[in-house]
């Protein structure tokens, strides 16, 4: 089993990561833990790989730009000899600086978007994932893409977490501020990437080579049809 903090110690071991902010994180990341062991309970689902980043995650519409988010956490899918694997990265100054109502509904959010991807990978759809021009446009766009989370988890207290943090995207200014004056403004690690680079793309002959449990894809449909069923009487 990877330790999910290998990354986040190497880093501290190389002098990017302050004793203060290593210890913090460290003293924290059960917060995490306990969060993913809660949303394995309430989906009755494995959560997929995931790992700290010792770094924080920004991104713009594009290199000149003003505008920029934080991205909290990625669904990262990659292949390594041709075995496919969902990765979820999870960046440390959340850990250090999140709430655990903020964590534990982030880290959900992520395993919303692991049974969108698994979801599409069952069927073939997920060539090229769109790409948006701005901020708001990846807000809409990931909003409509997830399952609903009233059927996914049996947890009244995470799905309160999900919808106070994410009714339009996820926004938490305390956060922000925090992150910013504690890690930003020290100039602790960080990376850029632009919209195009959070997006999914994996070839056809990839996604043929993926062998997925089919007792998995059967949950997953029940879910799908679950979550449209809701969707629907939302529109009606």
């Amino acid at each position: 089993m990877l330790d999910p903090l290998i990354r986040f110690k190497d880093a501290h071991s190389k002098g990017l990561i302050p004793d203060d902010v290593y210890d913090l994180t460290v003293e924290r990341f059960p917060i995490t833990i306990s969060g993913i062991n809660r949303i394995e309970k309430a989906s009755g689902i494995r959560y997929p790989i995931a790992y700290v980043e010792p770094s924080l995650v920004l991104t713009s519409p594009h290199p000149n730009s003003f505008e920029f988010g934080i991205l909290f956490a990625r669904t990262i899918p990659v292949m390594l000899d041709d075995k496919f694997q969902v990765v979820i990265q999870i960046s440390a100054p959340l850990v250090a600086y999140g709430l655990k109502g903020t964590i534990h509904a982030i880290l959900a959010h992520e395993f919303l978007h692991f049974l969108d991807l698994m979801r599409k990978i069952s069927k073939m759809e997920l060539i090229s994932d769109e790409i948006s021009g701005n901020l708001f446009e990846n807000v809409y766009s990931d909003e409509t893409r997830l399952f609903e989370p009233r059927v996914v988890f049996k947890d009244r207290t995470l799905l309160n977490h999900i919808t106070k943090k994410f009714p339009a995207g996820f926004r938490d200014f305390k956060l922000e501020d925090k992150v910013m004056k504690f890690w930003a403004d020290r100039n602790l690690p960080k990376s850029n990437i632009s919209l195009d680079a959070n997006t999914v793309k994996l070839s056809a002959e990839s996604i043929s080579k993926i062998k997925l449990d089919p007792l998995f894809i059967t949950k997953i449909e029940q879910l799908e049809e679950k979550s449209s069923k809701i969707q629907k009487k939302q529109l009606y």
